[in-house]
């Protein structure tokens, strides 16, 4: 019994805290300026999607730190650039994947 209580301990462990969140929110940016732009306004957006549209990507600013989406969630992030978002899925290392994304309150 001890032995299977060490082993699942152990798993628990290695296993990274960051995979395991659920919920994650933050405000749609762009790699180009990346924290430069956090929170909403109409000059953000704008520099934002200019940015975009020359081919940046996207980018998802949470507590200070600058987070990329996996490719299958960039254009999920796109639709929502300028705007504080929650979003329903993963991060693994700096990298998120959107299961679903909605407007912050």
């Amino acid at each position: 019994m001890k032995k299977l209580v060490l082993s699942c301990a152990l798993a628990m462990a290695f296993a990274p805290a960051a995979l395991l969140a659920d919920e994650i929110t933050g405000y749609v940016s762009d790699a180009h300026c990346g924290a430069a732009h956090n929170a909403p306004s109409e000059a953000n957006t704008k520099c934002i999607n200019t940015c975009l549209k020359k081919g940046s990507d996207p980018v998802l600013v949470s507590n200070g730190k600058v987070l990329k989406f996996d490719s299958s969630s960039k254009d999920k992030a796109k639709a929502y650039a300028g705007e504080n978002v929650r979003i329903d899925g993963t991060v693994d290392g700096d990298t998120v994947k959107i299961n679903s994304i909605d407007k912050a309150q």
